[in-house]
Protein backbone atom coordinates (compact mmCIF):
# COMPACT_ATOMS: atom_id res chain seq x y z
CA UNK A 1 0.00 0.00 0.00
CA UNK A 2 1.37 3.39 -0.98
CA UNK A 3 2.09 5.81 1.83
CA UNK A 4 -0.44 8.59 2.26
CA UNK A 5 0.97 11.89 1.00
CA UNK A 6 1.74 14.58 3.53
CA UNK A 7 -0.87 17.36 3.50
CA UNK A 8 0.14 20.60 1.85
CA UNK A 9 -0.78 24.27 2.11
CA UNK A 10 -0.05 27.53 0.33
CA UNK A 11 1.32 30.57 2.16
CA UNK A 12 2.14 34.15 1.25
CA UNK A 13 5.82 35.03 1.72
CA UNK A 14 7.42 38.46 1.49
CA UNK A 15 10.47 37.43 -0.53
CA UNK A 16 12.17 40.79 -1.02
CA UNK A 17 11.43 44.49 -0.61
CA UNK A 18 7.75 45.06 -1.49
CA UNK A 19 7.49 41.77 -3.39
CA UNK A 20 5.44 38.76 -2.30
CA UNK A 21 5.01 35.24 -3.61
CA UNK A 22 2.79 32.25 -2.91
CA UNK A 23 4.72 29.16 -1.83
CA UNK A 24 3.61 25.59 -1.28
CA UNK A 25 4.58 23.91 1.97
CA UNK A 26 3.99 20.67 3.79
CA UNK A 27 2.03 20.78 7.03
CA UNK A 28 2.03 18.27 9.84
CA UNK A 29 -0.98 16.22 10.79
CA UNK A 30 -2.41 17.43 14.12
CA UNK A 31 -1.08 15.82 17.24
CA UNK A 32 -3.03 15.50 20.46
CA UNK A 33 -4.22 18.95 21.52
CA UNK A 34 -3.79 20.44 18.05
CA UNK A 35 -6.32 21.36 15.35
CA UNK A 36 -6.17 21.81 11.60
CA UNK A 37 -7.77 25.05 10.41
CA UNK A 38 -8.95 25.65 6.87
CA UNK A 39 -8.81 29.40 6.20
CA UNK A 40 -11.89 31.24 4.95
CA UNK A 41 -10.99 34.91 5.51
CA UNK A 42 -7.92 36.93 6.34
CA UNK A 43 -7.04 40.57 6.89
CA UNK A 44 -4.07 42.67 5.89
CA UNK A 45 -2.88 44.98 8.65
CA UNK A 46 -1.61 47.71 6.33
CA UNK A 47 0.49 49.75 8.77
CA UNK A 48 2.60 46.94 10.18
CA UNK A 49 2.71 44.81 7.05
CA UNK A 50 3.83 47.78 4.94
CA UNK A 51 6.81 48.28 7.26
CA UNK A 52 7.63 44.56 7.11
CA UNK A 53 7.32 44.48 3.32
CA UNK A 54 9.59 47.51 3.01
CA UNK A 55 12.23 45.84 5.19
CA UNK A 56 11.85 48.63 7.74
CA UNK A 57 11.71 46.58 10.93
CA UNK A 58 14.75 47.73 12.97
CA UNK A 59 17.18 44.94 13.78
CA UNK A 60 16.71 45.76 17.47
CA UNK A 61 13.02 44.76 17.10
CA UNK A 62 13.40 41.60 15.04
CA UNK A 63 12.57 39.32 17.95
CA UNK A 64 9.83 41.45 19.51
CA UNK A 65 8.16 41.95 16.13
CA UNK A 66 7.92 38.26 15.30
CA UNK A 67 4.30 37.38 14.59
CA UNK A 68 2.83 34.23 16.13
CA UNK A 69 3.74 31.22 13.93
CA UNK A 70 5.93 33.38 11.71
CA UNK A 71 8.42 31.54 9.52
CA UNK A 72 11.58 32.98 8.02
CA UNK A 73 13.36 35.97 9.49
CA UNK A 74 13.51 39.71 9.02
CA UNK A 75 14.13 41.32 6.71
CA UNK A 76 13.47 38.63 4.02
CA UNK A 77 12.16 36.11 3.20
CA UNK A 78 9.47 36.07 5.85
CA UNK A 79 5.95 34.65 6.21
CA UNK A 80 4.10 37.37 8.11
CA UNK A 81 0.57 38.33 9.11
CA UNK A 82 -1.71 37.90 12.10
CA UNK A 83 -5.35 37.71 11.17
CA UNK A 84 -7.03 34.54 9.87
CA UNK A 85 -10.55 33.17 10.35
CA UNK A 86 -11.45 29.65 9.34
CA UNK A 87 -13.08 26.38 10.30
CA UNK A 88 -11.61 23.52 12.29
CA UNK A 89 -11.32 20.56 9.89
CA UNK A 90 -9.02 18.20 11.78
CA UNK A 91 -7.75 17.27 15.21
CA UNK A 92 -10.20 17.69 18.08
CA UNK A 93 -13.40 16.06 16.79
CA UNK A 94 -15.50 17.99 19.31
CA UNK A 95 -14.48 21.22 17.53
CA UNK A 96 -15.02 20.01 13.96
CA UNK A 97 -16.64 22.75 11.87
CA UNK A 98 -16.13 25.42 14.54
CA UNK A 99 -15.36 28.96 13.35
CA UNK A 100 -12.13 30.21 14.90
CA UNK A 101 -9.83 33.22 14.79
CA UNK A 102 -6.07 32.65 14.75
CA UNK A 103 -3.12 35.00 14.95
CA UNK A 104 -1.59 33.26 11.95
CA UNK A 105 0.15 34.47 8.76
CA UNK A 106 -1.62 34.42 5.39
CA UNK A 107 -1.97 30.69 4.63
CA UNK A 108 -4.86 28.57 3.39
CA UNK A 109 -4.52 25.67 5.83
CA UNK A 110 -2.45 25.19 8.98
CA UNK A 111 -2.08 23.28 12.23
CA UNK A 112 -1.96 25.09 15.59
CA UNK A 113 -2.34 24.20 19.27
CA UNK A 114 -6.02 24.13 20.17
CA UNK A 115 -5.72 27.12 22.48
CA UNK A 116 -4.42 29.26 19.58
CA UNK A 117 -7.70 28.75 17.70
CA UNK A 118 -10.04 31.14 19.51
CA UNK A 119 -13.77 30.49 18.91
CA UNK A 120 -15.65 33.19 17.02
CA UNK A 121 -18.81 34.13 18.96
CA UNK A 122 -22.05 33.16 17.25
CA UNK A 123 -23.14 36.81 17.13
CA UNK A 124 -20.07 37.75 15.08
CA UNK A 125 -20.02 37.24 11.31
CA UNK A 126 -16.88 35.22 10.41
CA UNK A 127 -15.98 37.63 7.62
CA UNK A 128 -15.98 40.49 10.17
CA UNK A 129 -14.04 38.51 12.77
CA UNK A 130 -10.81 39.17 10.85
CA UNK A 131 -10.82 42.58 12.56
CA UNK A 132 -10.06 40.91 15.90
CA UNK A 133 -6.35 41.78 16.01
CA UNK A 134 -7.06 45.43 15.22
CA UNK A 135 -9.88 45.56 17.78
CA UNK A 136 -7.56 44.03 20.37
CA UNK A 137 -5.03 46.79 19.67
CA UNK A 138 -7.72 49.47 19.93
CA UNK A 139 -8.98 48.04 23.21
CA UNK A 140 -5.46 48.19 24.62
CA UNK A 141 -5.16 51.83 23.50
CA UNK A 142 -8.42 52.77 25.22
CA UNK A 143 -7.16 51.12 28.41
CA UNK A 144 -3.82 52.93 28.17
CA UNK A 145 -5.69 56.20 27.64
CA UNK A 146 -7.78 55.72 30.76
CA UNK A 147 -10.78 57.21 28.93
CA UNK A 148 -13.66 57.89 31.33
CA UNK A 149 -17.31 58.99 30.95
CA UNK A 150 -17.61 62.62 29.94
CA UNK A 151 -14.06 62.93 28.57
CA UNK A 152 -13.24 64.97 25.50
CA UNK A 153 -11.32 62.55 23.27
CA UNK A 154 -9.47 63.23 20.02
CA UNK A 155 -8.05 60.47 17.82
CA UNK A 156 -5.43 61.76 15.38
CA UNK A 157 -5.32 59.42 12.40
CA UNK A 158 -8.29 57.65 10.84
CA UNK A 159 -6.77 54.31 9.95
CA UNK A 160 -8.33 51.06 11.10
CA UNK A 161 -6.91 51.25 14.63
CA UNK A 162 -7.69 54.96 15.00
CA UNK A 163 -11.26 54.47 13.85
CA UNK A 164 -11.72 51.49 16.17
CA UNK A 165 -10.39 53.54 19.08
CA UNK A 166 -12.92 56.23 18.18
CA UNK A 167 -15.67 53.61 17.94
CA UNK A 168 -14.90 52.29 21.43
CA UNK A 169 -14.39 55.71 23.02
CA UNK A 170 -17.66 57.03 21.58
CA UNK A 171 -19.53 54.21 23.34
CA UNK A 172 -18.32 55.34 26.76
CA UNK A 173 -21.18 57.43 28.20
CA UNK A 174 -21.06 61.20 27.66
CA UNK A 175 -17.68 61.23 25.89
CA UNK A 176 -17.18 63.75 23.11
CA UNK A 177 -15.10 61.76 20.63
CA UNK A 178 -13.76 62.99 17.30
CA UNK A 179 -11.40 61.50 14.71
CA UNK A 180 -9.01 63.90 12.98
CA UNK A 181 -7.58 63.00 9.57
CA UNK A 182 -6.23 64.73 6.47
CA UNK A 183 -8.30 62.38 4.26
CA UNK A 184 -11.83 63.77 4.14
CA UNK A 185 -13.09 60.44 2.77
CA UNK A 186 -12.67 59.00 6.25
CA UNK A 187 -15.55 61.20 7.45
CA UNK A 188 -18.07 58.80 5.90
CA UNK A 189 -16.52 55.80 7.67
CA UNK A 190 -16.34 57.65 10.99
CA UNK A 191 -19.97 58.64 10.62
CA UNK A 192 -20.98 55.03 9.97
CA UNK A 193 -19.25 54.10 13.23
CA UNK A 194 -21.02 56.84 15.18
CA UNK A 195 -17.88 58.95 15.64
CA UNK A 196 -17.37 62.63 14.91
CA UNK A 197 -14.85 63.70 12.27
CA UNK A 198 -12.90 66.87 11.49
CA UNK A 199 -9.96 67.83 9.33
CA UNK A 200 -6.67 69.19 10.74
CA UNK A 201 -7.94 72.77 10.34
CA UNK A 202 -10.65 72.09 12.93
CA UNK A 203 -8.40 70.46 15.52
CA UNK A 204 -10.18 70.28 18.90
CA UNK A 205 -8.51 71.78 21.96
CA UNK A 206 -8.42 71.11 25.70
CA UNK A 207 -9.00 67.39 25.27
CA UNK A 208 -8.76 65.05 28.25
CA UNK A 209 -7.23 62.21 26.21
CA UNK A 210 -5.62 62.37 22.77
CA UNK A 211 -4.71 59.23 20.85
CA UNK A 212 -2.14 59.54 18.09
CA UNK A 213 -2.45 56.88 15.39
CA UNK A 214 -1.26 58.57 12.18
CA UNK A 215 2.43 57.53 12.37
CA UNK A 216 3.46 61.01 11.23
CA UNK A 217 5.37 63.89 12.83
CA UNK A 218 2.62 66.34 11.91
CA UNK A 219 0.03 64.09 13.54
CA UNK A 220 2.04 63.83 16.74
CA UNK A 221 2.40 67.61 16.86
CA UNK A 222 -1.37 67.93 16.41
CA UNK A 223 -1.96 65.44 19.22
CA UNK A 224 0.12 67.55 21.60
CA UNK A 225 -1.67 70.72 20.46
CA UNK A 226 -5.07 69.15 21.11
CA UNK A 227 -4.25 68.07 24.68
CA UNK A 228 -5.57 70.13 27.59
CA UNK A 229 -3.74 70.89 30.84
CA UNK A 230 -2.63 67.68 32.54
CA UNK A 231 -3.99 65.55 29.67
CA UNK A 232 -2.63 62.25 28.44
CA UNK A 233 -1.37 61.69 24.89
CA UNK A 234 -1.34 58.02 23.89
CA UNK A 235 1.16 57.23 21.12
CA UNK A 236 -0.32 54.29 19.26
CA UNK A 237 1.79 54.64 16.10
CA UNK A 238 4.81 52.52 15.27
CA UNK A 239 7.48 54.20 13.17
CA UNK A 240 9.79 51.30 12.34
CA UNK A 241 13.25 52.71 11.59
CA UNK A 242 12.11 56.34 11.53
CA UNK A 243 12.94 58.72 14.40
CA UNK A 244 10.20 61.36 14.43
CA UNK A 245 10.72 64.78 15.95
CA UNK A 246 8.64 65.30 19.12
CA UNK A 247 7.69 68.96 19.80
CA UNK A 248 8.41 69.24 23.50
CA UNK A 249 8.87 73.02 23.43
CA UNK A 250 6.17 75.66 23.62
CA UNK A 251 3.51 74.91 26.20
CA UNK A 252 4.27 71.18 26.53
CA UNK A 253 5.75 71.50 30.03
CA UNK A 254 3.55 74.30 31.31
CA UNK A 255 0.51 72.18 30.40
CA UNK A 256 2.10 69.24 32.24
CA UNK A 257 1.30 66.76 29.48
CA UNK A 258 2.00 63.04 29.61
CA UNK A 259 2.91 60.89 26.61
CA UNK A 260 2.49 57.13 26.97
CA UNK A 261 3.36 54.46 24.44
CA UNK A 262 0.72 51.82 23.72
CA UNK A 263 1.62 48.47 22.18
CA UNK A 264 -0.55 45.39 22.00
CA UNK A 265 2.25 43.00 22.99
CA UNK A 266 1.54 43.71 26.66
CA UNK A 267 -1.64 44.17 28.65
CA UNK A 268 -1.43 47.49 30.58
CA UNK A 269 0.27 46.95 33.94
CA UNK A 270 -2.82 47.86 35.98
CA UNK A 271 -4.80 45.06 34.28
CA UNK A 272 -2.08 42.44 33.92
CA UNK A 273 -2.85 40.65 37.23
CA UNK A 274 -6.36 39.82 35.96
CA UNK A 275 -6.23 40.04 32.17
CA UNK A 276 -4.39 37.53 29.99
CA UNK A 277 -3.83 38.14 26.29
CA UNK A 278 -6.40 35.38 25.68
CA UNK A 279 -9.07 37.15 27.73
CA UNK A 280 -8.35 40.40 25.90
CA UNK A 281 -8.63 38.72 22.48
CA UNK A 282 -11.90 37.01 23.42
CA UNK A 283 -13.26 40.39 24.52
CA UNK A 284 -12.14 41.98 21.25
CA UNK A 285 -13.92 39.27 19.27
CA UNK A 286 -17.14 39.88 21.20
CA UNK A 287 -16.97 43.58 20.37
CA UNK A 288 -17.16 42.75 16.65
CA UNK A 289 -20.87 41.86 16.75
CA UNK A 290 -21.77 45.40 15.62
CA UNK A 291 -22.60 45.44 11.89
CA UNK A 292 -21.47 49.05 11.60
CA UNK A 293 -17.88 47.79 11.67
CA UNK A 294 -18.29 46.49 8.11
CA UNK A 295 -17.59 50.09 7.04
CA UNK A 296 -13.91 49.42 7.83
CA UNK A 297 -13.46 47.05 4.88
CA UNK A 298 -12.04 48.91 1.92
CA UNK A 299 -11.54 45.98 -0.43
CA UNK A 300 -11.22 42.23 -0.84
CA UNK A 301 -8.88 39.98 -2.81
CA UNK A 302 -8.91 36.25 -3.50
CA UNK A 303 -5.92 34.56 -1.86
CA UNK A 304 -4.82 33.02 -5.17
CA UNK A 305 -4.39 36.55 -6.56
CA UNK A 306 -2.88 38.16 -3.47
CA UNK A 307 0.81 37.98 -4.33
CA UNK A 308 0.32 39.99 -7.53
CA UNK A 309 -1.41 42.92 -5.83
CA UNK A 310 -0.02 42.76 -2.27
CA UNK A 311 2.37 45.69 -2.80
CA UNK A 312 -0.35 47.86 -4.34
CA UNK A 313 -2.71 47.18 -1.43
CA UNK A 314 -0.05 48.23 1.07
CA UNK A 315 0.91 51.34 -0.90
CA UNK A 316 -2.64 52.62 -1.42
CA UNK A 317 -3.47 55.30 1.20
CA UNK A 318 -7.18 54.51 0.72
CA UNK A 319 -6.68 51.02 2.17
CA UNK A 320 -8.33 50.45 5.53
CA UNK A 321 -8.88 46.77 6.29
CA UNK A 322 -8.32 44.76 3.13
CA UNK A 323 -9.92 41.34 3.44
CA UNK A 324 -8.53 38.16 1.97
CA UNK A 325 -11.01 35.55 0.76
CA UNK A 326 -9.71 31.98 0.54
CA UNK A 327 -11.11 29.58 -2.05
Amino acid sequence: MAEEAEPEATALWIVERNRAALRRCAIERPNRGEVTVESAYGAISRGTEALVAAGSVPESEWQRMRAPFQEGAFPFPVKYGYGTVGRVVGGDEDRSGEWVFCLYPHQDRFVVPGEAAVPVPRAVAPERAVLAANMETALNVVWDGGILPGDRVAVIGGGVVGLLVGFLAARIPATQTVVVDVNSARAKVAGALGVGFVGPGELPRDCDVVVHASASEAGLASAIDAAGVGARVVEASWYGERTPSVPLGGAFHSRRLSIIGSQVGRVPAARAPRWSNRRRLETALGLLADQRLDALFSGETRFAELAACYGEILADPATLCHRIRYD
